[in-house]
């Protein structure tokens, strides 16, 4: 119990005993005195206790205040350790600021001592010059009384034998650097044009302006031709295709110039026969369905193209231009495969040149887009390509380049040329495109009758499929330098006369024999 509850006790009790014997109660003085005396007993035992605790806390404050004075000392002890480290280290920085002071100050001592001995020696120099300068002019006013002729006229027939001396150098030079150049250009252009033939490969295909639909059996040739042939007339009025049905057996053939119409007729007839209602109204119904197939076809094959070169960006009507390229030929070669093949061979040709690779093919892909359109003007598709790639928002180089492929405008982009030689690359190698026996065989014999008819030569061939023209000509008619001249006109009258792909070579040769008999 503590001293306080000590307290309120005995004077609890005082004060009932108080009370007691004020209101008349019976206990005696006796009994009084004795929780007089309890009371003071409690009192004093309470004082006492009080004494304790009041001795107890000033013990515990006198702790505490130790405790604190004792952490205040350590922090003190530790902040002035922290002030004397920090103030040997100013003095140590300030130690090395005032080395490095100390050796600026020689530098800049060493500096203005320089300039001083500078400042004399250009003074001397001057002095020393202008005494040359004297002495130059003393001699030139000697040698002129000597010649005869004054500095000025001196000078001018140096300068003049001198202006002659390097003319004739600079021209034996200049013709030496531009052969050299000729020769490197040529061997370096052939072995390009090589590593990027080799790089590409492609199949080759001939196309034909006429498809063959193959039947099961006879049998169904009657019901496809219809009652009085009126099935044939609404297959015929809904594709745009002559369908011919003819002895061949089991076949019928389509035939017309757009591969895509001959490819709805084809895919028509296979649904019809399959289905086995063939009427008007049906064939009608199928080629509308067949039509929408082959567009969606068409999207989905120029995205395919544009992805699988890594072409983005281009705009939607030359994407389906693209896909159209498909179903469309030149000379027998496939115009999508011949367009990719390009598109490969630029990017080849424009990366080892240092050319922007991604630009190049792109217009290496998009350079016969005049071929495909539905509406076909009376433009050279070069034209109209260039025309389209501007309408749809291509690259200023991009478009010379269609539009310079076939030299139709002045190129003015460096891919032009790329573009250009590809195109020859792609369409003249063997096997890319199909040429009638006929039509081949009269070109041949016309370009060695072209060769004959030239005074002075003999003989002419046509060799390498017609890609190179030997002429073997009378060396006592033609002089060397005639053989360049003649081979020069051949050549220039190939060009406007005859129609090839590629290129031709003309070789005029020019052979003198002496032939003499031992007896």
């Amino acid at each position: 119990m503590d001293p306080v509850s000590i307290i309120f006790i005995a004077v609890a009790l005082l004060g009932g005993v108080a009370g007691g014997y004020f209101i008349g109660n019976k206990n005696t003085q006796k009994d009084l005195e004795a929780a007089k005396v309890k009371a003071q007993a409690l009192m004093a035992e309470a004082e006492l206790k009080a004494e304790k605790v009041k001795n107890d806390r000033i013990q515990q404050a006198n702790e505490k205040a130790r405790e604190i004075r004792a952490a205040a000392e350590d922090e003190s002890k530790k902040a002035q350790q922290r002030y004397e480290t920090n103030e040997a280290r100013l003095r140590q920085k300030e130690g090395q600021l005032n080395q490095k002071l100390e050796s600026l100050k020689k530098d800049q001592q060493k500096a203005e001592d320089r300039y001083a001995e500078l400042t004399r020696q250009r003074e001397v120099l001057t002095k020393k010059e202008s005494e040359l300068e004297k002495l130059i002019h003393s001699q030139v006013e000697r040698l002129e009384q000597v010649a005869g002729l004054s500095a000025s006229d001196a000078r001018e027939k140096l300068m003049e034998a001198l202006r002659d001396e390097a003319r004739t150098m600079a021209s034996a030079q200049s013709k030496e650097i531009i052969e050299e150049a000729k020769l490197t250009a040529h061997k370096d252009a052939k072995k390009i044009i090589i590593q990027t033939i080799q790089r590409t490969a492609a199949e080759h295909a001939i196309e034909n302006t006429v498809s063959v639909f193959n039947l099961d059996n006879d049998d169904v040739k009657g019901r496809i031709i219809g009652r009085e042939g009126r099935n044939i007339r609404a297959l015929e009025a809904a594709t745009g295709i002559e369908i011919i049905v003819d002895d061949t057996p089991e076949a019928i053939i389509l035939s017309g110039f757009d591969p895509v119409r001959r490819e709805i007729a084809r895919l028509s007839l296979q649904k019809l026969v399959q289905d086995g209602r063939i009427h008007p109204a049906r064939i009608e119904e199928v080629v509308q369905k067949v039509t929408k197939q082959i567009n969606d076809e068409i999207i989905e094959t120029g995205e395919r193209t544009i992805i699988d070169l890594g072409i983005h960006g281009l705009h939607p009507e030359l994407v389906r231009m693209v896909g159209r390229m498909k179903y469309r030929s030149s000379y027998g070669q496939n115009l999508l495969q011949h367009s990719r093949e390009v598109a490969n061979l630029c990017a080849t040709m424009a990366a080892e040149l240092g050319l922007n690779a991604k630009r190049a093919k792109r217009a290496g892909l998009l350079h016969d887009i005049g071929k495909v359109p539905e509406d076909n003007p009376e433009l050279p598709h070069a034209i109209l390509g260039m025309e389209l790639a501007k309408k749809y928002g291509e690259h200023e180089d991009v478009i010379n380049a269609i539009g310079a492929h076939h030299d139709e405008i002045e190129m003015t982009s460096s891919i032009s040329p790329i573009i250009q030689a590809c195109d020859a690359i792609s369409g003249s190698r063997p096997g890319a495109r199909r040429e009638i026996v006929e039509g081949y065989i009269q070109r041949l014999k016309d370009l060695e009758n072209l060769a004959l008819a030239y005074p002075g030569v003999t003989k002419s061939f046509a060799i390498q499929a017609g890609r190179e023209l030997r002429v073997i000509v009378e060396s006592e008619r033609v002089s060397d330098e005639q053989a360049d001249l003649l081979a020069f006109e051949i050549s220039e009258k190939i060009m406007k006369e005859m129609q090839y792909p590629g290129q031709i070579k003309v070789a005029v040769i020019r052979e003198k024999r002496a032939i003499a008999y031992a007896k």
